[in-house]
């Protein structure tokens, strides 16, 4: 039988354990609940209950609770006290901020991916690119849309800038809440974006920084009016890659 001693010295490891435990839960909690979200098995605007989705989880309601405020932060849901939390709803008027915001990170991102870019990244991006010619001709947004993310991430990543690239998915994950609902009337404009992001890996493959940080820029700013036009919305003014400079 174990001295009192050694229990003792055992209390602190096994709170230790069990505070590991509880964190890895709610982590687990964050990215099913965020992999729901993002590709729409969850309704923008539904109310999630903490009850019942640690029911589904399998979970406590304590990891839930620490993957609502996590994705609150990251901006996938709004705590409304007193109501509740909800898958939050972004509107045409943020939506149109977040562009700038992103056109500006990417022309940061384009800067620095061709500066850092690795030989392992940059073929991963080219066959992205290949994948996306592929099913782009398909007019499949549920298969597009999942290769557009991937392929701006691992650029965000390229940039080796973990800060930049936690800011960039907070952004990401704001403005996928608005594509997710109109990309399927953009379908029409995948091979034009596709070619875009050929552009931009040779243009990175070049370590031509310049260029890159234009042709990102353009991207999203022209993804933002093609997309508008699509839905039949007047577009903001948007400055040139020059102007924004």
């Amino acid at each position: 039988m174990p001295s009192l001693s050694e229990l003792h010295k055992r209390a602190p490891a096994a709170a230790a354990i069990e505070l590991l435990r509880a964190n890895s839960l709610a982590m687990l909690a964050q990215r099913e609940l965020e992999r729901r979200i993002v590709s729409g098995e969850i309704a923008v605007g539904a109310k999630l209950n903490e009850v019942d989705i640690a029911s589904a989880l399998g979970v406590s309601r304590g990891p839930v609770r620490e993957a609502f405020r996590a994705l609150d932060q990251a901006g996938l849901v709004r705590v409304e006290k007193n109501r509740g939390v909800f898958v939050r709803q972004v509107s045409l008027a943020e939506a149109n901020e977040i562009y700038e915001v992103r056109a500006a990170l990417d022309r940061l991102f384009g800067r620095l991916a061709a500066q850092r870019i690795t030989a392992a990244q940059l073929a991963k991006l080219r066959e992205i690119v290949k994948r996306m010619h592929t099913v782009g001709a398909s007019r499949k947004h549920a298969a597009y849309f999942p290769l557009n993310i991937e392929f701006h991430d691992l650029l965000a990543e390229a940039t080796g800038n973990r800060a930049l690239l936690a800011n960039y998915r907070r952004v990401v994950n704001e403005l996928n809440l608005y594509r997710r609902e109109t990309l399927a009337r953009n379908a029409d404009n995948f091979p034009i974006s596709t070619q875009d992001h050929e552009q931009i890996v040779n243009a990175i493959a070049a370590r031509d920084a310049a260029l890159a940080e234009r042709l990102l820029y353009e991207h999203v700013i022209n993804s933002r009016e093609r997309l508008h036009k699509a839905l039949h919305i007047e577009p903001p003014a948007a400055k040139s890659s020059r102007e924004a400079a």
